[in-house]
């Protein structure tokens, strides 16, 4: 549906799709400047005031010579003196507009209607993400609002060739998507599948932001391990682009995703970087065997448990002295869903009751579960230990995934002992070397090999040797020394 001649029609069909009156926050301004009248549409809490009434205040005081014979083209390009401002014909793109948060102007006898985008979004300051905290690094971290974000980016990448395209998703949310890429270094055909993927999402909504869309691009549902990667660091976010990744900003998120990435993208943190390499590598060594405790380390003690046979002479202290009152499995299933428990009570519990909690959960539960023979104290050690590690993995979602995995070799385990746990870690190394992110092996450069690149993945290298783009990713511009 096109604008209208008729100003009434136009304001009668606005009035009822946009529900002015039914919704307090949906304003309709019939105006007249200038022997012309005008209707301005807005949502409050959109519009930025100040400039909303420097434009009135203008437009108050013009004469009809002043926008005759040719009012639209008189206010885009004389009159309205702010920076965006745009024209639209369509019914539907105004709806859409005036529900993001610019301004409408319609006039009367005119077919076309004046967009000017003098929003602004509630919004909180740039703050230092609480999942990827450094020692020493910047302390800004992208926020909910889709275009501070792309600004802290191109605050670190004042590259020509950075590209921001702009898409909307959702037939009633209507979310701002932005692809953002190295034009002359990411793949181009990685860049056309997802754009190609982000276009033909059909929904009428994205609830939960970034987490829907990745739901709707990738289909894995059942696989736990995260196909793309997380941050709400633009420093972050800077390092991959150079890389040649392609990142996905959604609006109303403060986390941006990085997509293609592999399993070991998930076990990096931006402190490695922010130390000197020997320092980096040895950190990069800790979370790896913080991050493998986590997933082998309950089900090898379980299995020592309950096969003391298979016990090396070195490691005979392994192992429950004195059972508990019931089996050990079912303590060690119990104990899993207590520490899931605790982690979400400490996410619902305002920060300063937190401290407190975590007293009461470590001292009185643990301590009073072994004394009354519900647990045993190696129970509690090593599952502590195994949750350690799993927060230790800086990646939220590979840390739960990891978890999954260690609860499924502890059945297996349990059922079919040393070799059920062999079995659970063949099924789980050739599920994530099949595995696919974006035609990207999972476990590169394990698998394939690539002795270069797995050198950098297991030692920090220095920022000067770090001369060539991960080839994994097709770069076209794979030579990262200047020219």
């Amino acid at each position: 549906m096109k604008v209208d001649r008729s100003l009434q029609k136009n304001i009668q069909y606005l009035n009822r799709v946009l529900g002015v009156k039914k919704s307090f926050d949906v304003i309709c301004r019939e105006l007249t400047y200038g022997g012309k009248k005008f209707a301005l549409y807005f949502v409050d809490g959109f519009a930025k005031d100040d400039i909303l009434n420097r434009i009135m205040d203008h437009l108050a005081e013009l004469d009809r010579k002043d926008i005759v014979p040719d009012p639209v083209q008189h206010l885009l390009h004389t009159h309205i003196s702010y920076l965006e401002v745009e024209t639209v014909e369509e019914m539907d793109k105004i709806v859409t507009a005036v529900l993001s948060g610019p301004l409408v102007l319609l006039i009367e006898g005119e077919e076309q209607a004046l967009l000017i985008d003098a929003r602004t979004y509630p919004a909180r300051n740039p703050e230092e993400p609480d999942n990827e905290r450094v020692v020493r690094g910047s302390r800004d971290g992208f926020v909910e609002t889709l275009i501070f974000n792309t600004a802290l980016t191109r605050r670190r990448l004042r590259d020509p060739s950075l590209r921001m395209e702009y898409h909307q998703i959702g037939e009633r949310s209507k979310t701002d998507i932005c692809i953002s890429y190295l034009e002359d270094v990411a793949d181009p055909d990685l860049v056309k599948v997802i754009r190609e993927s982000v276009e033909h999402v059909e929904t009428d909504g994205l609830p939960m932001a970034e987490k829907s869309l990745e739901e709707f691009l990738f289909k894995r549902h059942w696989n736990p391990y995260p196909m793309v990667r997380y941050t709400e660091r633009p420093d972050v976010a800077a390092v991959h682009l150079l890389e040649g990744h392609v990142l996905l900003y959604v609006d109303t998120s403060p986390s941006v995703m990085i997509t293609p990435t592999t399993f070991f993208h998930h076990v990096q943190h931006a402190e490695e970087y922010r130390q000197k390499p020997a320092v980096g590598a040895v950190l990069r060594w800790v979370r790896f065997i913080a991050m493998f405790s986590s997933i082998f380390l309950l089900p090898l003690w379980y299995l020592f448990a309950i096969q003391p046979e298979i016990v090396p002479d070195f490691l005979q202290f392994i192992g429950p002295k004195k059972a508990g009152e019931i089996p050990l499995l079912l303590q060690l299933l119990i104990a899993e869903v207590g520490i899931e428990v605790l982690r979400m009570a400490s996410i619902h519990t305002p920060s300063p009751l937190a401290t407190a909690m975590g007293l009461i959960a470590a001292i009185l539960l643990g301590e009073t579960a072994v004394q009354v023979g519900l647990f045993t104290h190696e129970v509690i050690l090593y599952l502590s230990a195994a949750a350690i590690g799993t927060f230790a993995t800086p990646s939220y979602e590979m840390g739960m995934a990891n978890k999954l995995v260690r609860v499924g070799f502890l059945l297996l385990t349990a059922v079919f002992h040393a070799g059920g746990l062999i079995l659970g870690m063949v099924i789980w190394f050739m599920v994530l070397a099949a595995t696919r992110s974006l035609n990207t092996p999972y476990l590169w450069p394990l698998v394939p090999l690539n002795l270069r690149a797995l050198w950098d993945v297991l030692v920090r290298s220095p920022m000067p040797l770090k001369d060539k783009r991960p080839h994994i990713l097709s770069p076209e511009d794979p030579d990262r020394s200047q020219k």
